[in-house]
């Protein structure tokens, strides 16, 4: 078994859930008493918060490079980066170490693909979801289709997910916002709906929307559990 390394605490709250469900699928694949091996370096949101407000990603960029270095000091085979925002910097990541990036992206776009869907509603913070580093590479590496809200959802979307969510706030008025939201990107066209931010499973369930939902959190878990054991 490979060892993954985790960069996580982006919230704290979704780093769980990796946690868990990395070890439910070793466990779901191994049987008996298994579980993974991983590394977790779990820094501040506060100061990554405080960053990507600022829009100072070089110094967010020099935090999480160190930290995947940190990482494949202690013996990480693969480096996971516990956020879909945060990979805004992955390329800092990836030249700060020798061993793989696996991107939350590229996992997502394959779980979209397989399902046999070309255009794609996106939910994530504003920037996920305005920004290129994760819209251009769906658009041009994967050649999907990507519908995002109107500027009003973005800012409903975006102020759930740091207001409520990474705060391990889950309001059921939130839950009927968010599926409104969804149901306005149904009808400019989307086939499925990105969960992009690892905090919106936890408030989103597939019941909640007539559409597929990709949920990135249990996306990129599995996709770290395929790449530990190979």
């Amino acid at each position: 078994m490979r060892t993954i390394g985790l960069i996580g605490g982006m919230s704290w709250e979704s780093t769980l859930e990796y946690y868990r469900l990395i070890n439910q699928g070793v466990a779901k694949r191994l049987g008996g008493l298994h579980s993974a091996r991983c590394l977790l370096y779990s820094v501040d949101f506060a100061e990554i918060e405080q960053l990507q407000t600022a829009g100072d990603w070089d110094t967010a960029a020099t935090i999480l490079a160190d930290a995947a270095a940190r990482l494949e000091r202690g013996g990480a085979d693969f480096i996971v980066l516990c956020t879909n925002t945060m990979h805004i910097v992955a390329d800092a990541i990836t030249a700060a170490v020798s061993v793989p990036l696996l991107h939350i992206a590229d996992a997502t776009a394959d779980a979209i693909r397989a399902a046999g869907i070309r255009t794609v509603g996106l939910l994530g913070t504003r920037f996920t979801m305005e920004q290129e580093f994760y819209l251009g590479r769906l658009r041009d590496t994967h050649r999907l289709t990507v519908v995002v809200p109107e500027a009003s959802d973005r800012e409903l979307v975006h102020s759930v997910i740091y207001t409520e969510l990474c705060r391990g706030e889950i309001r059921p008025q939130s839950r009927t916002d968010y599926v409104a939201v969804i149901d306005r990107m149904s009808a400019a066209g989307a086939e499925g709906i990105i969960l992009g931010c690892t905090e919106i499973g936890l408030l989103i369930r597939p019941a909640d929307s007539r559409l597929p939902l990709f949920d990135t959190t249990r996306i990129h878990a599995d996709a770290a559990v395929a790449g530990a054991l190979g």
